[in-house]
């Protein structure tokens, strides 16, 4: 009896003293290691005497250590995971966007041929030797069609789209028999309020060019539309939504002005001047 009384006593000295050794450490022990050396502490004293206490308190203490390094490894695991998978998706969104962006590159390259084909058409139409035949070739360029396609949420023209519009705008400030309708456009995501806005900005970008090219600004009409017109219902609709169209329409020739009947003739106006 005093033999099992002393073990316990033992234990719990040599368990008290190395709690209190460990309590000067400054390094927050994990939850694991308290409950490891505990437990090995106890197993040991009662399987060993004080000896198997303190050997089962370190035996305890590793293997707390043990479970809280599992445990940490199996969050940092977790964590890689999610980062794979997150550049995954970062990855496909990229290359996504950037099938997106050639695509669009191609439908400018083609739309800027367009516009070539526009001025082309217009400088040929210049070379007409007289108005008369200025306005029919007027009226054949009327209701011809080009597009400028933007990007999503941007009113920006790309460099090589803004060089074709150019051209055509100064094919037009020389031809004063015609006139170009603007009209923007946006795809249908977003508030009606800010494709609006957008579709706005999109045009007056476009109108900007050809009053820097020298059209009038009479020679001009602006529209916006926002989504009001969309009917697309994917991805490669919406691209083509994103636009600015140009249609060239054959200016009404000026009325020839007439001599009003409330002026006198040349010769009653002598006579009144000599009275």
């Amino acid at each position: 009896m005093k033999t099992a009384y002393a073990k316990v006593v033992w234990t719990v000295g040599l368990m008290g003293f190395s709690v209190a050794a460990l309590a000067d450490a400054p390094k927050t022990a994990p939850p694991q290691e308290p409950i490891g050396f505990i437990a090995g502490g106890v197993i040991g004293g009662f399987a060993a005497g004080p000896v198997g206490a303190v050997i089962g308190a370190g035996i305890g203490t590793w293997l707390g250590k043990k479970v809280h390094r599992a445990g940490e490894a199996a969050k940092a695991e977790a964590q890689v995971a999610a980062l794979k998978s997150d550049k995954s998706q970062l990855q496909s969104e990229t290359l996504a966007l950037e099938s997106a962006k050639q695509d669009l590159a191609e439908t400018n390259r083609a739309l800027t041929a367009r516009l070539d084909e526009l001025s082309h058409s217009v400088e040929m139409a210049q070379t007409a030797k007289d108005d008369a035949a200025r306005e029919d070739a007027a009226k054949v360029l009327d209701g011809l069609q080009g597009d400028v396609l933007f990007r999503t949420g941007s009113a920006e023209i790309t460099p090589e789209m803004a060089h074709g519009i150019e051209v055509l705008a100064g094919a037009v400030a020389k031809s004063p028999a015609l006139k170009v309708r603007v009209d923007g456009y946006a795809d249908p995501r977003g508030t009606v309020d800010t494709n609006l806005k957008l579709s706005e900005q999109r045009a007056n970008a476009v109108r900007d060019l050809f009053l820097a090219a020298g059209v009038t600004g009479e020679a001009l009409e602006v529209n916006a539309y926002g989504k009001s017109q969309s009917v697309a219902e994917d991805a490669d609709g919406y691209a083509l939504e994103r636009r600015v169209r140009l249609t060239l329409q054959a200016q009404a020739p000026l009325p020839v002005a007439e001599v009003s009947s409330a002026q006198p003739p040349p010769d009653t106006a002598q006579t009144s001047q000599n009275e």
